[in-house]
């Protein structure tokens, strides 16, 4: 009896933990300490991940989304450092030399300052991404300006759980 109990025991942590790793849930906060909404980073299909974000209280318009490479996010968030970048490339996904890992698409705020949107991210898998800073921008990135696409100030931050 006790030796069923204990692998059954194993199996179901084996679960918890493989599901832990194919989702991370972000709370996103702006300068003044305010949480602006989340983000749920999860395996994308076929491969890398993709962020389905819930934000509110943003300025309307185009917004850059970048994956910065350190896991802190103090205002005025340059504390998150500079994008994430382990390839040594340069910026932007247009850029014929190649792009940061932590570059992605804009997406867009709506006039009442909120948007649901989902961004996807071919460079970056689950196992990389835990310990990094979702940084989103005060401005749309231009795809091409080294080292951040023209996107502004950063107005808003979280730390993806290792």
């Amino acid at each position: 009896m006790k030796r069923t109990f204990l692998t059954v025991a194993v199996a179901v942590g084996v679960s918890v933990i493989g599901l832990r790793a194919q989702m991370q849930h972000v709370e996103i906060k702006d300068a003044k300490g305010n949480s602006v909404g989340m983000a749920m980073i999860s395996a994308g299909k076929p491969g890398g991940i993709s962020i389905v974000l819930d934000v509110k209280g943003l300025p309307p318009g185009d917004h850059a989304i970048h994956l910065h490479a350190t896991g802190v996010c103090e205002p005025p968030f340059t504390s998150a450092g500079g994008h994430f970048n382990p390839g040594n490339k340069k910026h932007g996904l247009q850029n014929p030399e190649g792009h940061h890992a932590g570059d992605m698409m804009n997406f867009t705020v709506a006039k009442d300052g909120t948007s649901k949107a989902t961004v996807n991210n071919p460079d970056v898998t689950m196992n990389t991404v835990g310990g990094l800073a979702l940084v989103i921008h005060a401005s749309a990135d231009d795809m091409k300006t080294d080292p951040s696409g023209n996107a502004g100030d950063r107005i808003a931050c979280g730390v993806v759980p290792k």
